[in-house]
């Protein structure tokens, strides 16, 4: 869990500074599609506020953590072989959401719905398949519009500044915990029209009942044990 400072007490009628915390992150009940769902903390410093109308950029901060063999061998595609990895580690970018934050005084917590893709030709959710166990460092920056009452309680609006950020160790199990109550036991791999139609035909023709006996069958054709 991410924590938000004290701070001393705000000026009347001065512009709210919003601090940003994230209280975790959990696989979204009933949803149609694979969604993580993470708890915003956003506090005031005592302020009440009307509502926030809230931009959110998350990115991985992969230089952030270690990586054993494993990992690093599946990440060759993202970032070439270690011996590279001190120049071609970066920060990947992962989404950008919107969220409206509802009135409150002092801080709030509301829910963030990311959408989870399998298609391993995204960056994020290669880097994500790729961990096994362990933390993925996210850093959530903050963007938007406040709507809180000014000294002569009238409305006022303000910008949220870039400034405003977050970080967040999010377990690697909880992305594949996600991903597995969707799709358990499976993985994707993304093929042209041309060769999808090719495939198909080749299966209703040899009359393999399933696309994973498809697979085993053109494996074994090409002696692969």
């Amino acid at each position: 869990m991410s924590s938000v400072t004290n701070r001393p007490a705000p000026e009347a009628g001065s512009i709210p500074d919003l601090e940003f915390g994230v209280d975790g992150a959990e696989p979204a009940e009933y949803a149609a599609s694979p969604t993580l769902v993470f708890r915003l903390r956003v506090d005031s410093g005592g302020r009440d506020i009307r509502s926030v109308l809230l931009d959110v950029q998350i990115q991985i901060a992969a230089r952030k953590r270690p990586y054993d063999t494993a990992a690093e061998g599946r990440l060759v595609e993202l970032f070439g072989t270690p011996d590279r990895w001190g120049d071609t580690l970066r920060t990947l970018p992962w989404t950008r959401s919107t969220v409206v934050v509802p009135p409150f005084t002092g801080s709030a917590v509301v829910d963030l719905p990311v959408t989870l893709t399998y298609d391993l030709e995204v960056t994020a959710a290669r880097y994500m398949h790729a961990l096994e166990d362990g933390k993925v460092p996210l850093e959530l920056l903050f963007s938007g519009t406040i709507f809180y009452s000014g000294a002569d309680g009238g409305l006022q609006t303000a910008r949220v500044p870039w400034t405003g950020e977050a970080e967040y160790d999010l377990p690697a199990s909880a992305w594949h915990d996600t991903m597995n109550s969707h799709f358990p036991n499976s993985a994707w791999i993304r093929l042209d029209r041309e060769r999808f139609d090719r495939l198909d035909a080749y299966r209703s023709r040899e009359g393999v009942p399933t696309w994973d006996a498809l697979v085993d069958s053109l494996l074994e054709e090409a002696g692969d044990a």
